[in-house]
Parts: structure tokens; sequence; C-alpha cells
């Protein structure tokens, strides 16, 4: 039997209603799908907030308020908010997101963080006093050498007690051709071998082959709507549910 830790990622901050109809954007849409997807085999859901018009959003009540529900609505299923900038909030606004929501996990980007590195000192400290577990993204090597100098000054916190020391490969880009594949993640584990805990997203039809491979070497999984909308022979998926049980199929030597 597989036991692969799987998080869905079922909206992200850049997708609609318009690219898929079953793409959550409301809190309700959220809860509905983090249930489907708990059932279908996902044990956390990386979660973006939406604002009144479906815009992303890093807003402070949004997020206590989806955070108290899905506690509420899916006790078991450990939640991530995001951090992300998306081209629209500033360094400053991340943080004032961190302090005020103080989240029990989070996804960083370091390269964001980078935009204002004066601040990235007291970042990295808040989370590390609030007890919030960080996640930092990566999309390239040169986002991990910045990640390795921040460490070896003191600006991320290395004591396993701070829970600084997990983080995601990003495996292709929304960007048209910029789609993954399963050599991708080669650079990634050449440049971090010694990664305490390190999962994998993956963009574009060979989503599930990328997280299958990476489930093989020891990885943690992110699916959903957020990276990839269908399976490699482009037949869309129906739901986020739809896409995490095909995952655990093909990681149990089921697929679809």
């Amino acid at each position: 039997m597989d036991h692969s830790y799987i998080m869905v990622a079922p909206n992200g901050a850049r997708r609609g209603k318009a690219d898929h109809p079953a793409l959550p954007v409301t809190l309700q849409d959220t809860v509905e799908t983090a249930k489907s997807c708990q059932i279908a085999g996902a044990h956390a859901l990386h979660l973006h907030v939406r604002d009144a018009k479906g815009g992303h959003s890093l807003d402070t009540g949004r997020y206590l308020e989806a955070l108290a529900e899905l506690a509420v609505q899916v006790p078991a299923m450990r939640v991530q908010i995001t951090t992300e900038a998306a081209g629209i909030f500033d360094v400053a606004a991340q943080f004032e997101c961190l302090a005020k929501v103080r989240p029990d996990w989070a996804s960083i980007s370091v390269r964001e963080i980078a935009r204002a590195p004066e601040m990235a000192q007291k970042l990295y400290a808040t989370c590390a006093e609030q007890g919030t577990e960080v996640q930092h993204i990566l999309y390239n090597t040169d986002d991990i050498a910045l990640l390795r100098d921040w460490q070896s000054r003191g600006i991320i916190h290395t004591a396993p007690e701070a829970k600084q020391g997990s983080v995601l490969f990003v495996l292709g880009r929304y960007s048209d051709g910029q789609i993954s594949e399963p050599s991708d993640l080669d650079p990634f584990l050449a440049a971090l071998p010694d990664a305490s805990r390190w999962m994998i997203c993956a963009f574009g039809p060979q989503e599930h082959a990328c997280l299958a491979a990476a489930a093989q070497r020891g990885g943690d999984l992110r699916v959903g709507f957020e990276n990839s909308l269908c399976n490699s022979q482009n037949f869309v998926h129906e739901t986020n549910a739809s896409s995490v049980a095909a995952l655990r199929e093909l990681l149990q030597g089921n697929p679809a």
C-alpha cells in the first residue's frame, strides 16, 4: 500500500471558474472541495482565499474565517496558507498576513521575500516565535542557493524546533511551453540533497507522472487544479477530488 503524503492545491492565485467550473473560489466551495479531497486520499490542503470579486487575497479576516471553518468541517485535514504575492502583494503585506493570521503552516517563496531583504530576518523570526511551520517555495537552483545563504547567516532558522526545514520544489510554470516532466526534479535534489523534508508540485499534463516519480524518491506530493487541470492524455479532471483519486490509483499501481 502506498503511504505518500498528499496535499491538494485546489485553486491557486490565478485560475477561476472560467478555467474550470469545479475550481473553488468561495469559502463554501473550498470547504466542500476539502471534504471530497480528504475522502479521496488527501492529507492536507494548500489554502488560497479570494476577495469578493474572486481575486487572489491575503486578507487576514478571510484567512481566519476559512481556517476556523475548515477546522470544524475537516478537523483531521492539515491546512497550509499561502503567502504568494502573485504580482499583487509586497513583502510588507506578506509579513502582515503571517503576523496577524499566525497560521500553523505557511508556504513562503524565498525569491519573493528577497524583494525586501531587510525584512527577511524579522519575517522568519516571527514565524519561529509564533510556531508557524514554513515550507520554502523553490523554483530553481538559484532559489536553493539563496535558501542556503540565508540559512548560513541565520536569517532562516535551522534549529528543528523552528520548523523551517521543509521545501517545495516547483516543476514547470503556468507559462506556455513550461510543462513539467519527471527529470525536472533531478537538479533540485542534486542541489539540495540534505533537505529534511521535501515536496513537489508539477505543472501540466505530466503532473501525476512527476508526482509518482517523486514518491519513489521519498518526496511528499502536492496535486490539484492550481498546477494542472488534466491528465497525461489531456483529459480534464472532473474535480480536484478526481485528480487526487487518480493519483492515489497511480501510486498504488492501478493507473486509470
